[in-house]
């Protein structure tokens, strides 16, 4: 089993990649201090995690932009400590922070025990990493128009034009 790690008032919480669009790693990372945990997970899960705290938070009383953290990139070298499965979210409404319990991907049918990332964040961080996630999401490789998948440079195989490869 991995380490699993708590972070009440992380001083970041962020997400962010490294390589080049098409090759991406995804991570999300947490720091309080010299403390830094970062996890790998998967592109879907960074846009799927954006846009759940975006509607959690479009309930709760709006802050204003310039309370918004910006020092959101990742802290290099990014070493992550597992890759991440499952990810839950809610809104302690007494501390006013959104928890998010992000749990290690592991193989249940063999029996191993998951480790835990958890995670108690302020509205303001949320909001930041929100965007931050958007952002992650726009500088990926351009989607076709006909089928919605990545295009490399060179275009690609669309399967909706016959199989003709197709460029921007």
């Amino acid at each position: 089993m991995s380490d699993s790690f708590e972070f009440d008032e992380p001083d970041v919480f962020t997400a962010g990649t490294e390589g080049p669009a098409g090759q991406r790693i995804f991570y999300l990372q947490v720091r309080n201090g010299p403390d830094v945990v970062s996890v790998k997970l998967e592109k879907q899960q960074v846009a799927a995690l954006g846009e759940h705290l975006a509607r959690l938070v479009s309930d709760l009383p709006t802050i204003a932009p310039e309370a918004l953290p910006t020092d959101l990139d990742l802290l290099e070298p990014v070493i992550p400590q597992w890759v991440v499965g499952p990810i839950g979210v809610a809104y302690d409404d007494d501390l006013d922070r959104v928890v998010l319990i992000v749990e290690e991907l592991v193989d249940e049918e063999a029996g191993e025990d998951s480790a835990t990332l958890r995670i108690r964040v302020k509205r303001e961080q949320v909001l930041a990493f929100v965007e931050r996630a958007e952002e992650l999401m726009s500088s990926g490789r351009p989607t076709c128009p006909l089928c919605g998948r990545p295009q490399d440079p060179d275009g690609h195989i669309c399967p909706r034009s016959n199989g003709h490869l197709r460029g921007e």
